[in-house]
């Protein structure tokens, strides 16, 4: 009686589970299941010889900064890194994408010395998505100009009480923009952004208000996911002012492209690519196995460099449909 209650359990799991194979074998066939992949983006600290040669910085264990840091909302990653230094600290701020309500808040972190870092709070909630927070100071002022591209806009935001409290200025572009970078180059404001998916466009005006006018030559970039969408701050290095681009072809935010821009004009605008081998890219294994896409370089003093990057991994998940 024993051998036979064994049986008859064995023939049961094995119909149980032979019953789920054939049902799973349906719903993939139909589409009512399949793998997704997560993008588990986390925050680390490098260092450079020069704008396009990056490096771990030495001594430091990156990730520095990961969603399990987050405490004030759950939190799936942190990315899209842009610091400023003021009074002796180094404050950071980024995309934390909010697991409950699927969309980006901008929160920010402080350093003392750029190298371990202390999360503090989120600073900037909307009702739409918000990523990509370049901060910058100007006039003794600090501005924030993030990515909304879900609200059709580019919008400017300054500092009331900083680094906490950040209030809308104005709308400077109305579109469906990503990625807003700008600077101030040869008495003109220069904005920077992806239109659509694929195409690099160009905006100036005398003051940071505008009104934005576009480049004669824009769309510098035209349906080319390898080198069109703004990859982090501008910056100015032994006089040369560089351009950073996500490349996100083959596969989304795989690695950074650097551009030297040789002229920039109201008429003309040149650049050229630094190199093709490309120090910010996806290592193969852990924090950053499969990608890197954004890099804020600041000059310290001398020949010294201190950046803080992102980097990805894609967790693959089984994904259900109704």
């Amino acid at each position: 009686m024993f051998r036979n209650k064994k049986i008859f359990f064995a023939a049961n799991t094995f119909i149980i589970l032979l019953t789920f194979a054939i049902a799973y074998a349906y719903m993939w066939k139909t589409g009512k299941v399949g793998y997704r992949f997560e993008y588990i983006w986390s925050i680390g600290i490098y260092t450079a010889t020069n704008p396009a040669t990056f490096t771990p910085y030495p001594g430091v264990e990156n990730p520095v900064l990961l969603s399990s840091d987050v405490k004030d909302i759950p939190a799936s990653f942190v990315a899209d890194p842009f610091m400023v230094h003021d009074s002796h600290t180094w404050y950071m701020f980024f995309e934390v994408l909010n697991t409950e309500t699927g969309q980006g808040d901008i929160g920010y972190a402080t350093s003392e010395d750029g190298l371990e870092w202390e999360y503090e709070k989120i600073v900037l909630d909307e009702p739409y998505h918000l990523s990509y927070p370049y901060v910058f100071r100007w006039d003794d002022s600090y501005y924030m100009i993030p990515e909304s591209r879900r609200a059709s806009s580019v919008r400017l935001y300054k500092a009331l009480e900083f680094p906490v409290k950040w209030s809308f200025v104005q709308t400077l572009l109305s579109g469906n923009y990503a990625d807003p970078s700008i600077v101030r180059q040869n008495g003109q404001w220069w904005l920077f952004v992806l239109e659509g998916g694929s195409t690099l466009t160009l905006y100036y005006a005398e003051t940071l208000l505008g009104p934005y006018t576009e480049h004669p030559q824009s769309p510098l970039v035209v349906q080319d996911k390898n080198i069109s969408r703004p990859g982090g701050r501008l910056i100015i290095a032994d006089n040369k002012l560089i351009r950073y681009a996500q490349d996100c072809d083959p596969t989304y935010g795989n690695q950074v492209r650097v551009f030297e821009i040789e002229n920039m004009t109201t008429s003309q605008f040149v650049e050229r690519e630094i190199t093709t081998a490309s120090t910010l890219a996806g290592t193969g294994r852990g924090w950053n196995a499969d990608g890197m896409h954004h890099v804020d370089l600041h000059q310290v003093g001398g020949d010294e460099w201190i950046a803080c990057v992102d980097g990805l991994v894609l967790k693959k998940v089984v994904k259900w449909w109704r």
